[in-house]
């Protein structure tokens, strides 16, 4: 993939997102691929614990996708690209 965060729309990304959550791939590889790319590609601290230990309340793919956001624009980062 090796894309940027600003390569992809809020709803691209949550449909990146939506894949991995609901682990959508013909293989484990191409899942834990997916799953480093996404932490690559977020930069966020908690990488992969954001699906896999979600803070309260903030389960599922949309709030994953807002926290990303979040997290991005608190310090200073890229964001998605205009729809």
């Amino acid at each position: 993939m090796n894309k940027r965060i600003t390569d992809f729309t809020e709803n691209e990304f949550l449909e990146f997102v939506i894949k991995i959550y609901t682990v959508d791939y013909r293989s484990d590889r191409g899942h834990l691929n997916a799953i480093f790319e996404f932490e690559r590609i977020t930069e966020h601290p908690k990488g992969s614990d954001l699906f896999c230990f979600p803070d309260p309340g903030k389960e599922g793919p949309q709030a994953i996708v807002s926290e990303v956001k979040a997290w991005r624009a608190a310090h200073g980062k890229p964001g998605f690209k205009p729809e």
